[in-house]
Order: structure tokens, then sequence, then C-alpha cells
């Protein structure tokens, strides 16, 4: 069934006027003029087709068909209230649905999680992969964690990191480049060829040769002395990023999460 169009900004200045029966003390509540309450009640007499108001000695006077609307109207105020706290009620929600590349996930972000579900053990978390054509209202996502140049379509933010570095087994290992894809250069001795950087790393560390990936992937492997590098960190155009969509970002959890996994 089709719905009705509602003029709802004059609806709000008639329950208020008519609280007041003023015209200026409606005006003070809306913080508006009273030349501009006096224009949403006349557009509105004109939309409903009635008179709302009377001008007696006394004052301001309700007529009849705006009495007999007026407790409906308030009810219907009240529901509105009721479905924004309802809508708003997801901001406190301790579930967050994530999708990220696998890679990215394994090496960094689940460890991550851990460090932030320690400090707050009521959260839970549904990880999903990522895909190129991310679709947040499909999946139900609260934040996805992207590979490229920039946030794209969306809000974002940029994860911090040094760029690309070339790692391998403490002593070294086979001396040939370990190939995956979307890595910036192919060498066509490689030994093997992986799907993603995560993979590249794990060849790295089983001394199948040298990778070139991510420093954000390999940090930990790193910092534990299951790897080491060779020569310096490279800056990059690619990088790991935040995205959400705009009502997805502006939500109190999704920024909270974001902050924790930054830091």
């Amino acid at each position: 069934m089709k719905r009705t169009h509602l003029p709802l900004n004059g609806l709000r200045v008639l329950d208020a006027a008519a609280r007041h029966l003023s015209f200026t003390r409606a005006a003070d509540e809306l913080a508006v003029t009273p030349a501009a309450v006096g224009q949403q009640i006349r557009a509105l007499e004109d939309t409903l087709g009635v008179v709302l108001f009377r001008r007696t000695t006394k004052g301001l006077e309700l007529t009849p068909e705006a009495e007999a609307g007026l407790v409906a109207l308030r009810a219907g105020f009240l529901q509105f209230e009721e479905s924004v706290r309802a809508m708003q009620a997801g901001q406190s929600s301790k579930s967050l649905t994530i999708a990220a590349p696998r890679d990215l996930t394994a090496k960094w972000l689940m460890p991550k999680l851990s460090e932030v579900a320690r400090r707050d053990p009521d959260l839970r978390f549904m990880l999903v992969p990522a895909d190129e054509a991310l679709d947040f209202t499909e999946a139900n996502l609260d934040l996805a964690i992207r590979w490229g140049e920039g946030p794209g379509e969306h809000e974002g933010e940029a994860i911090e990191s040094d760029g690309m570095v070339t790692v391998q087994r403490p002593g070294g290992g086979i001396d040939t480049a370990i190939a995956w894809a979307g890595c910036l250069a192919e060498d066509e001795s490689s030994l093997v060829r992986v799907a993603d950087a995560g993979l590249a790393i794990e060849a790295a560390l089983q001394g199948l040769g040298r990778a070139t990936v991510p420093e954000l992937l390999a940090r930990a492997d790193i910092a534990a002395g299951r790897l080491e590098t060779i020569g310096e960190p490279k800056a990059a155009r690619f990088g790991f990023w935040f995205v959400a969509p705009l009502p997805q970002w502006r939500q109190k959890k999704v920024r909270s999460l974001v902050e924790a996994l930054a830091s």
C-alpha cells in the first residue's frame, strides 16, 4: 500500500505550537523565528485543507480539527523516538563483522584482535575473506581491510607500515625470489609461485627463497627472529587500508576498533 507523504516538519511545529499555544514560545523551543513557525503552520493548513489555529481575544486557540489529531500525532512522535533508539542500539553492540584478505587475517589481524579482546572480553568478531567488490549491506559488514592505493569509494584510514620488505630464512635459503600474485616484480627463475604474500612468507620460512612482501605481514616473523630482512624497506604505492561506507565509519564501535587496531 502506498504511504501518504507526511509533512513531518510542519507536524513537529504543530506539536510545539499546540503545547505552548504561542508561536513565539514554539519558535524559542525549535530555535527558529516566530515568522518561520507561522509559515510552517500555514503550509500545513494548506496541505491538510483544515484550519489549525484561531486567534481570539484571549490568545491562540486550537481548532477542533487540530485537537482531534494531537493525541495520535504525539503518540507517533514517541514511536519515532523509539525507532531511532532501536536503530542506534546497534552502535553499542559488541559484535563486529570484518572482511580482510586471508593472509592479512592470519599474519596481522587475528593477533591484533586477540590483544583487543583481552582488553574487552565481551567483544565478538565475525571474520570473512575480502573480495574486490565489497558489498557492505549484503554481507552485513562493519569494517573491511583492503590492499590498494586508497580507500576507494568509501571512508578510510591507512594502516601504518614501512612499505615492502625483502625477507628470507635466517642464514639464507635457495637463492631465488618467491613469486606471488600481486608482487611488484616476478623472477622467471622462481622455484615457487604462490597465491598471496602470506604464502610467500611461509615459503621463505621454509628456505624456498626470498620474498618481497608487505612489511605489515612479515613484521611478527621478523620481530621473532624467524625471518631476516635483506636491505632496507621500500616505500610502496599500495598498502592496507581500513575502509567502510560513511554510516558504518561513523559508528562508535567501528571507530573504537580502528583506533585499537591502529595502536
